[in-house]
């Protein structure tokens, strides 16, 4: 029976090889390393070719892989069989993905002239004034490098987020609609507040 390759837990799995292994596979020399490791722990055979099509290594693109293969892989990684992997990857692996509400201020919500007062770290703030269809102007800069009279264009500001400026546009230079400038790249806004 063959199993679809792009599935998640076959991607989950590859991970667990390459951390049991002790190194990301992406040389033929990896795939031979491995077969020889498989073969020592479990006296199982896997060919380096059956390998480099799992990880995607191989030039033939292969949309399969044998319920064998990901047994004695599963094996490898200290679980019984690939069926006890899936169950063992559900029972740990908590929710990837949930419903979520946070601080978020959704720009469709303003009024031509709210003004915000925006913060990143270190020290940086930022007051924009809302022009309306999801545009804003810099109003005023505190040790940043935005300039007053920036505009740029925004869907939502969210504490804790990297913040992107898309269609920005300085005074005196070329605008261009795909120039974007992004503040709080490490560690987003720390400050989201309606002025008026």
């Amino acid at each position: 029976m063959s199993i679809q390759a792009n599935i998640p837990q076959i991607a989950a799995l590859r991970r667990e090889v390459e951390n049991k292994f002790g190194s990301p596979l992406y040389t033929h020399a990896h795939f031979v390393s491995l077969t020889e490791a498989i073969e020592e722990a479990l006296r199982e055979h896997l060919s380096p070719t059956t390998l480099e099509r799992i990880w995607g290594y191989s030039t033939r693109h292969y949309d399969t892989v044998s319920r064998r293969t990901l047994d004695v892989l599963a094996r490898y990684v200290k679980r019984v069989s690939w069926d006890d992997y899936c169950t063992h990857l559900r029972a740990t692996s908590g929710r990837e993905s949930d419903l979520f509400t946070e601080d978020i201020l959704d720009v469709s919500t303003l009024s031509v002239g709210t003004r915000l007062l925006l913060g990143w770290q270190p020290d940086r703030l930022c007051e924009v004034r809302y022009l309306g269809d999801y545009r804003f102007v810099v109003e005023s800069v505190t040790n940043g490098s935005l300039r007053v009279g920036d505009t740029f264009s925004c869907l939502q500001f969210q504490r804790g987020k990297m913040l992107y400026m898309d269609c920005f546009e300085r005074e005196g230079e070329p605008s261009e609609q795909s120039r974007r400038y992004a503040v709080g790249r490490e560690n987003g806004l720390t400050m989201v507040e309606i002025k008026n």
